[in-house]
C-alpha cells in the first residue's frame, strides 16, 4: 500500500496537492500511516496542548483535553464546545436563514428554497466566528446530532493504533 511523505499530507490539507497524488489517494484504500500523518498535521497548526482524536471537519476536532483527559469537541481557536458524545451545535452561534430575503444573500432568488419547506441553518464558533457547519432541514426540524463515532473501534480495529487515554 502506497503511503505518502508529510509534505503531500500538508499540501492535501491546503488544497494545493497535484491532481495525479490527490486522484491517487482518493480512488486507493486508506492508510494507516496517511491518517497519523494527517493528525500530525493539523496537531502542528493549533496552539493549544490537547491531542487531536478525530477531526470533525476542518476547523473541529474531537482532542483528548491535556488537563482532565477528557475527550471533548473543539474549534481550531481553542473554543471547547462540550462532550464529544454532545451535540456541539447546541453549544454553537447559530444564524438560520428562515426569510426569502435571508435566502437571497445565499442563492439568486428563481433558485431559493421555499422557506415554508428549508430553512438553513449556520453554525459559528462563539469565540472566533468559523462558520463549522450548515444544514438544509425543513424549518420544524430539530437541530440534527450528525454523528456520535465509536472511536475505540476505529482507532482498535481499523487503525491498529494506541487509543488516547480518557476519563469518562
Amino acid at each position: 500500500m502506497t503511503t505518502y511523505t508529510k509534505e503531500q499530507v500538508k499540501n492535501l490539507v491546503d488544497g494545493r496537492l497535484d491532481w495525479d497524488t490527490t486522484t491517487r489517494m482518493l480512488t486507493m484504500p486508506k492508510d494507516h500511516e496517511r491518517f497519523r500523518l494527517y493528525l500530525e498535521v493539523l496537531q502542528e497548526r493549533v496552539s493549544w496542548p490537547d491531542r487531536i482524536v478525530l477531526p470533525l471537519g476542518p476547523a473541529l476536532y474531537i482532542v483528548q483535553s491535556a488537563t482532565s483527559k477528557r475527550w471533548v469537541t473543539k474549534c481550531r481557536c481553542g473554543h471547547e464546545f462540550c462532550d464529544y458524545r454532545e451535540n456541539w451545535k447546541l453549544f454553537a452561534n447559530i444564524h438560520v436563514r428562515d426569510t426569502p430575503e435571508s435566502m437571497r444573500e445565499v442563492y439568486p432568488t428563481l433558485l431559493a428554497p421555499d422557506t415554508r419547506w428549508q430553512v438553513y441553518r449556520e453554525y459559528y464558533c462563539p469565540h472566533c466566528a468559523t462558520q463549522l457547519d450548515v444544514e438544509a432541514p425543513t424549518p420544524w426540524y430539530p437541530v440534527i446530532h450528525d454523528f456520535e463515532p465509536d472511536i475505540d473501534t476505529f482507532y482498535r480495529d481499523w487503525l491498529e493504533m494506541p487509543l488516547p487515554e480518557r476519563v469518562d
